[in-house]
Parts: C-alpha cells; sequence; structure tokens
C-alpha cells in the first residue's frame, strides 16, 4: 500500500452570474428609446430639436444609473430586466408629460392644457428621483423578505387607514374636483393619494396573514359541477375583504381602487391555496356588489352609465349643474376619439391633438400613447408592462420562502390588474375608473409607489436567484491511498 500526495488542485462548482453587465446594458438600450422619442416630440412640434434635451435626459440618466450601482451593490443577483423595464416605462412617461406641456406654449401648437403647468416636466423628473431614492432606499431597508413577515399586522393596520382616510375627510381635502372621486388628500397646494401606498402594505398583509391560514383556506367542502367548495366556516377572510372594498366603492366613489384592494386579496388567496373557487367566489361577489351599489347610489351608476352609453348627445354635452337626467361623457369620447385618430401606427408624437381630453396627462395618457403611436405603439408599452409582470411572477416562482412567494405573486398581479382596469376603462372593456397607469401618469404618490413596488420585486428576484453556500473545501494537499 503507497500513499502520495495529489497534484491536482480542487474543484470548486462555478457560481452562476448575477448578470449585472446585461442589466446595464439594456438600461443604455432604454434611455436611448427615451432620448430619441424626447428628440420626436420636438421635430414632431417645431421641427427641431427640444432644448431642454440635455437637462431632462441626462439628468434622469443619472438617477436611473445611480439605481443600477444600487443593485449591483445591495441586490447583485437580482433579475436584470426589473429596473431597466421600469426606468423605460417612467422615461417614456416623462416624454409624453413634455409633449402635453408644450402644448400651445412656446410657439408650440395646440392649445394650454390649463390643468397642467409649465413646470409639469421638471416635476415629473424630481418625483421620478424621488421614486428612484425611495427603490434604493428599500433595497438598503430590506435585505430579506422574510423580514417584513414580522409587521404583518402593522403594516395591515397602517394600510387600511390610509385606504379609509380620504373618506374620513371633508370633501374639500379629498375630492379630485369634477369627479366625484375622494382619493386624495389636499393641503396647501401639495397632493397626495394614499391608496397608491396602501396597496404596498396591505399586500404585505395579506401575504403574511395567509401564510399562516393557507392550510385552513385550502380545505374542500362540497363538491359541485366539479369544483371544490371551501367550507362555510371559511368565507369569512373573504366576505370581509369584500365588505370592505365595497365601503370603498361606496363612500370614496373610486371603483379603481375598491377593484384592486379586492382583487389583490384574492389573487393571493388563490396562490395561497391553489383553489380556483376562490376565483369564482371572488369574481361573482365583486360583480353582484358592483350591480348593487350601481343601483342604489348614483355617483356609482353614473360610471356604468357612461360605459354603457357615452355618444349620447345628453350625455357627450352634459352639464350637471343646469341639467338633470344626464351624466358627463365628454372625456371618455373624446379618449376614445384620439384612439380612433391613432389608428394602427399612429400621428406620431408631436403631431396629434391629445389636449382635447380633459385630464389626459393623468387618468387618459394612455390615449395620448394610442393617439400618436398607434395601436403598434400602445401595444408595445402594454408589452413591456407585460415582462415587468412576468419577471415579477418568475422570482415568486423561483423563491423559497412562502412569505416572499406570495408577496412577490400579489404585487406583480396588482400591477397588472391596475393597468387592466385602467386601459380597460379607457378603451370601453370596462366601466372607467380614476386610477393612475403605473410610471406614465403624472402625479409622484404612484410614480414613488410604482418604484417602491418594484424595488420589494427586486429584493424577491434577489433572494431566489441567489447561489446557495458553497461548502468550505480542503485547499490543502489531498491522499490518495492505494492498495
Amino acid at each position: 500500500m503507497s500513499a502520495f500526495p495529489s497534484t491536482a488542485p480542487a474543484v470548486r462548482a462555478p457560481l452562476p452570474r448575477g448578470r449585472r453587465g446585461t442589466e446595464l446594458i439594456m438600461l443604455c438600450f432604454a434611455l436611448v428609446i427615451v432620448a430619441f422619442a424626447y428628440a420626436s416630440v420636438g421635430f414632431g412640434l417645431n421641427g427641431k430639436l427640444p432644448s431642454s434635451l440635455p437637462l431632462y435626459v441626462l439628468g434622469y440618466a443619472v438617477v436611473v444609473f445611480a439605481a443600477h450601482f444600487a443593485v449591483r451593490w445591495l441586490a447583485p443577483w437580482a433579475d436584470p430586466l426589473m429596473l431597466p423595464l421600469a426606468a423605460l416605462l417612467n422615461g417614456l412617461g416623462i416624454v409624453m408629460l413634455y409633449r402635453l406641456q408644450e402644448s400651445g406654449r412656446n410657439g408650440n401648437p395646440g392649445q394650454v392644457i390649463s390643468t397642467l403647468s409649465s413646470s409639469a416636466t421638471m416635476l415629473q423628473v424630481v418625483y421620478s428621483a424621488l421614486g428612484i431614492a425611495v427603490f434604493v432606499g428599500l433595497l438598503a431597508l430590506i435585505r430579506e423578505p422574510r423580514v417584513l413577515q414580522r409587521y404583518t399586522y402593522t403594516l395591515g393596520t397602517i394600510g387600511l387607514v390610509l385606504l379609509a382616510l380620504p373618506a374620513l375627510l371633508p370633501d374639500r381635502f379629498s375630492e379630485v374636483p369634477g369627479t366625484g372621486a375622494k382619493i386624495q388628500i389636499a393641503v396647501g397646494g401639495f397632493t397626495v393619494q394614499p391608496e397608491e401606498f396602501a396597496k404596498l402594505l396591505l399586500a404585505v398583509f395579506f401575504a403574511g396573514y395567509l401564510v399562516g391560514k393557507r392550510d385552513v383556506l385550502a380545505l374542500a367542502g362540497r363538491r359541485v359541477l366539479g369544483i371544490d367548495l371551501p367550507r362555510a366556516r371559511d368565507l369569512g377572510p373573504v366576505l370581509v375583504a369584500w365588505a370592505a372594498s365595497l365601503l370603498v366603492l361606496i363612500f370614496e366613489s373610486d371603483i379603481g381602487t375598491s377593484a384592486l384592494f379586492f382583487g389583490l386579496f384574492i389573487a393571493m388567496l388563490y396562490i395561497a391555496t391553489q383553489r380556483t373557487s376562490w376565483l369564482l367566489i371572488g369574481i361573482l361577489l365583486f360583480l353582484f356588489g358592483a350591480l348593487v351599489t350601481a343601483a342604489l347610489f348614483s355617483h356609482v351608476g353614473a360610471r356604468f352609465t357612461v360605459w354603457l352609453h357615452p355618444f349620447t348627445r345628453a350625455n357627450i354635452y352634459c352639464n350637471p349643474a343646469t341639467q338633470l337626467h344626464c351624466v358627463p361623457s365628454y372625456q371618455t369620447v373624446q379618449g376614445l376619439y384620439g384612439l380612433g385618430f391613432g389608428g394602427i401606427f399612429g400621428t406620431g408624437l408631436g403631431h396629434g391633438e391629445p389636449f382635447y381630453t380633459p385630464l389626459v396627462q393623468s387618468d387618459f395618457i394612455v390615449t395620448a400613447f394610442g393617439e400618436e403611436l398607434g395601436l403598434v405603439g400602445l401595444m408595445a408599452i402594454l408589452l413591456i408592462f407585460g415582462l415587468l409582470v412576468q419577471r415579477g411572477l418568475r422570482a415568486a416562482l423561483g423563491v423559497k420562502d412562502p412569505f416572499a412567494k406570495l408577496l412577490a405573486g400579489g404585487l406583480a398581479f396588482v400591477l397588472a390588474l391596475q393597468v387592466f382596469v385602467i386601459v380597460g376603462g379607457v378603451t370601453r372593456l370596462i366601466p372607467l375608473t380614476g386610477i393612475t397607469t403605473p410610471f406614465l401618469s403624472q402625479g409622484g404618490s404612484s410614480l414613488i409607489a410604482s418604484w417602491a413596488l418594484v424595488a420589494v420585486l427586486v429584493r424577491v428576484s434577489d433572494t431566489a436567484r441567489r447561489p446557495a453556500p458553497q461548502p468550505i473545501q480542503d485547499e490543502g494537499m489531498t491522499q490518495v491511498v492505494r492498495a
């Protein structure tokens, strides 16, 4: 028997790549698209490059690259597409806001949008910087998604307070002028929409609650038409969430927030239990509640009237102060006309007339994109949203922690649902609601909340893609024994 040291070096398993280089390349590509779109707006309006192009594009590029380096440091294994996709959407929103701001100003064609100040684009860039700062701050604060589970009921309580606060305040502080919806808090020229942040906090609450209760809620009761229905005693959480969503619908006249709140709970309940019956029960409850409240409360029924009869002359030219039996549908009709004029390929950035649609910079910004970029451009934007949702769902599938899986799945779903609700509303697929389009619409609350949502998804994806710890190997000599 002989023994001798082996000269073969110890071999370690190769580590997967974090793909931060891929993220940087895609981020540069997104910024090139934003710069090209910004330049196209200038040529479309007055045939020359905008003088503000370097200021806005370079300023936005600085904060976006800061976010990239923060991801390199704080979440090196995160999905490489989430940040570029969010940055592209945010940048396109800034471009369209600049186009709308310049309408009728500085010698540009069109009419001035009275609800849009001459500094709206700069303010949106500032909000973008704040949103990215929140993005970086959350990555630094939340090193593991499961940390949030410790604060399940605390964050849930704060979320419910934020959701109910506009309904409890006087109309002069919470009502959006001309809409009847109480979805904001306006004090001294400063406006915030608390439901944008409430949906994130409630997603954490739902994830924490369902992780503990999913085994009970997954139990089957009677089987009807091939579907295992839940036990009657387990319907309590769904009925409570349904009642809360109806209260939002009644007292805040906000179908969008009501649908997001209840849809988020039902989607996360389905993810937790894998029971199709919960989806069916949730859909039936919401439809029943919406129809009953539409019949009992005029401000809810008005949304359905505009949806079903927007082109009635009395509704188009309705003045509620002097006319009875009419519901204003002018905004919806103008948005539909804009989409129609855009056609397949659009009129081109700066060549359309989106300024005729009231509040086109917020609720109806999708129609502005549809008019000037056409069906092709609008489908491309929806595809970007779809990719962002897909990456979020992929992170949810890849992570092992049940709480993080539920949280990421719920946030990805609520992003998809919010886009569906607003796009479906302005295209008359469903009744119109007053919610914003994530990353695209004017406003700080929606933008900051959207970046916060992406931060949580990035953290979950970093956890899911992070390689397992490598076993400690002896770096010394290996002794081989032969008989």
